[in-house]
């Protein structure tokens, strides 16, 4: 039988894992990382829907030179505690978070998020819980899925969400054959043996199942998509030309809503870009960061 995640147990070799805290906020214990200079900008970073810190594994050093790279597990991922509530939206999600900044006392003066990380950051940003110079939005699920899609994904998801049998289902297929490679490979990209052992790990997990079907049970890109023109925060996009989870040119349709917004394509990456070639992303998010450096 799957077991719950236990840092001890599952988390002994996790990535970066001698950064690791634990932190009450907002009626969850959140499992947080922190790399960089105490002095240097805050910057935070948010995981996607079934991911963890982990899948920023690369890219957090990377940045950690010139911030103070800031990440953690949502609520009901990885390490991260169930939260009170049952139905985690998108403005509740944007609430514990925000609450967890504050007990940080950290005020991300930049912030970036992959998939449904980045729809928390403008949420945020939108209800004036984060107030960062620029947010980077890596692939970000940022619009009602499209046509026939908009009616058959929440209903599936809900349908999952209410069984109680279809964590313990998905966990038991983490564990057989070559079924996350796969679920990996339909993203678009390829990512190393390593990334996948450690998206197997959090997969077998019914708990961190259940928090990922429940998290798309629930999500509510509508009231996302009417706000977004009244976005104040600059925006980058950057989108991999070969997202098969959440079409590229959703990026465009989101530059065309919000004034401050630039597109940076990468040619020939997936939707987990930022795992798959993680130099060529940190170069993207430094040039967006620090448009004019010092000379």
């Amino acid at each position: 039988m799957s077991r719950a995640l236990d840092f001890d147990r599952d988390g002994r070799d996790w990535p970066h894992r001698e950064t690791s805290r634990f932190v009450d906020a907002g009626g969850t214990r959140f499992h947080v990382q922190i790399l960089g200079p105490e002095d240097a900008p805050p910057l935070l970073l948010l995981h996607g829907t079934g991911a963890s810190t982990h899948s920023f594994r690369d890219l957090a050093p990377l940045m950690a030179g010139h911030y103070r790279v800031v990440m953690l597990d949502l609520p009901g991922h990885g390490f991260t505690g169930r939260p009170r509530w049952r139905r985690p939206s998108i403005t509740g999600m944007a609430a514990a978070i925000a609450d967890l900044m504050a007990a940080l006392e950290i005020s991300p003066r930049y912030a970036a998020g992959h998939s449904a990380g980045a729809a928390i950051l403008l949420r945020m940003a939108l209800d004036g819980q984060l107030a960062p110079e620029r947010i980077v939005s890596l692939n970000g699920a940022l619009l009602p899925f499209p046509g026939v899609a908009a009616h058959l994904f929440p209903g599936l998801a809900k349908l999952l969400f209410l069984n109680p049998l279809a964590p313990r289902f998905f966990s038991w297929r983490a564990r057989g054959g070559n079924a996350v490679s796969r679920l990996m490979e339909g993203t678009g990209s390829n990512i190393s043996w390593e990334g996948i052992a450690f998206y197997e790990r959090l997969l077998a997990s019914p708990e961190h199942v259940d928090a990922a079907l429940s998290m798309m049970a629930n999500w509510d890109l509508e009231s996302l998509r009417r706000d977004l023109p009244r976005l104040a925060v600059p925006l980058t996009l950057v989108v991999g030309t070969r997202d098969r989870a959440v079409p590229p040119d959703v990026s465009e349709r989101v530059a065309r809503m919000v004034r401050r917004s630039e597109v940076v394509p990468l040619p020939g990456l997936g939707h987990l870009a930022h795992e798959e070639a993680p130099e060529r992303v940190a170069e993207l998010m430094e040039k967006a960061l620090n448009p004019h450096p010092a000379e």
